[in-house]
């Protein structure tokens, strides 16, 4: 049986010339198809040029994980995917530039035992997989993201002195890449922020002494903790994570902002925060948990000076919001255990502009001018707070 943690950048067949891997692969024939059969499952994927891939699994939930380099994945029916027998969810999108990747959550345990490419017609080629049952004990002895499919944080910006230079903002749209986030009436999360974020900007940097760096500038899937590392890597004073998210059932308007906390404000506040977490799991990321006590310790320390700091913030971004678009939630000032606000030396907020489940933010949202007010308003809010925060630093040294 082939080990699923296994790397394959493979040539299908022999005699393919290294120059005809390379350029946009897209889906050909009958595209991407799952099915279980009596063995196992079935994967099989059809497309315009052999490009070079890799496969592995990974646990905590059971994944199938598809690396291509590099795919277009217009037309999958990711949803029709994911009614298979067996799988529970299916994603496809960019990963890193350069790199596609297909993401099958399973239900139980499922390791590769074949795995190939094969030519199809003069330039096509076709990946086909089977997938066998296996135990818990097998299955989780076997998997792992092997090293060479890790993908690190490009080298760190140089550190941004804090001293009497500018203030420095990292904004963070949320989600992109294999990850959309929330999506509603052809609206993608993902897009609309990183829209958002690059007008923030550039209302910020209208302004003397600030500077601006955003997490990702294109539709790029970012983990939680790179957009921590990177934050801390360009010196951030601030970290300003922005998203609008869409509610399964019920009804909300208005935007809202969130600090860290162990215990959410309420159980809508958990299970939001909980659904951009499973974000990275969907996407194919292996999260190892550290057990470092003493760093622990250090950390709660750092944020004992820090979350006043952060939670100043949020109450001057929600004034702002308020004040320049007049739609806030109805509790607007809120709490949650985001791990992307876990950075214990930079004040970090969540915003969620809206929600995209709502029609009438949906509207306001994708209105340029809306938006432009409410940049305005973070901004002001932004710059009350840094005012604020150096006078209680002095306050403190004298």
């Amino acid at each position: 049986m082939i080990r699923a943690v296994l790397l394959f950048l493979m040539v299908a067949w022999a005699g393919v010339a290294q120059a005809q891997l390379s350029a946009l692969a897209r889906l050909d024939g009958d595209g991407l198809v799952i099915a279980r059969g009596d063995e196992g499952l079935m994967l099989d994927l059809e497309m315009t040029r052999a490009v070079p891939w890799r496969v592995f699994s990974l646990a905590d939930p059971a994944r199938l994980v598809v690396d291509f380099s590099e795919l277009d994945w217009t037309g999958v029916d990711e949803a029709a995917l994911a009614s298979v027998e067996g799988v529970t969810a299916v994603r496809t999108g960019l990963f890193r530039p350069g790199w596609s990747r297909l993401v099958v959550t399973l239900d139980d345990p499922f390791l590769v035992e074949q795995a190939g490419m094969r030519r199809v017609g003069q330039d096509g080629a076709r990946v086909g997989l089977t997938l066998v049952p296996t135990d818990a004990e097998t299955f989780a002895a076997e998997v792992g993201a092997p090293e060479s499919a890790v993908f690190d944080m490009a080298d760190p910006l140089p550190p941004v002195s804090r001293g009497e230079g500018p203030l420095v903002v990292v904004l963070d749209p949320g989600h992109g890449g294999i990850d959309p986030g929330a999506e509603r009436e052809g609206i993608r999360e993902a897009d609309l922020m990183l829209t958002f974020a690059r007008e923030l900007k550039e209302v910020l940097l209208r302004q003397d002494g600030i500077d601006v760096v955003l997490t990702r500038d294109e539709d790029v899937f970012v983990p939680l903790e790179e957009r921590v590392s990177f934050a801390r890597a360009a010196g951030a004073d601030i970290f300003l994570s922005l998203h609008a998210d869409a509610l399964a059932e019920g009804r909300a308007n208005g935007a809202t902002v969130y600090t860290l906390a162990e215990e959410a404000t309420d159980i809508a506040s958990q299970k939001l925060a909980e659904r951009h977490d499973r974000a990275d799991l969907l996407a194919g990321v292996d999260l190892n948990q550290t057990g470092d006590e003493v760093a622990l310790v250090l950390m709660d320390m750092a944020r004992t000076e820090t979350q006043p700091r952060s939670d100043a913030l949020a109450d001057a971004i929600v004034d702002g919001i308020r004040t320049a678009t007049q739609s806030t939630y109805k509790t607007p000032r809120l709490e949650a255990g985001f791990s992307v606000l876990k950075a214990p030396d930079i004040p970090s907020v969540l915003i969620e502009l809206g929600f995209l489940s709502s029609k009438r933010d949906r509207e306001k949202m994708v209105d340029s001018e809306w938006r432009r007010r409410a940049a305005e308003g973070i901004r002001d809010a932004v710059l009350e707070w840094a005012l604020e925060d150096q006078a209680a630093k002095e306050r403190l040294r004298q």
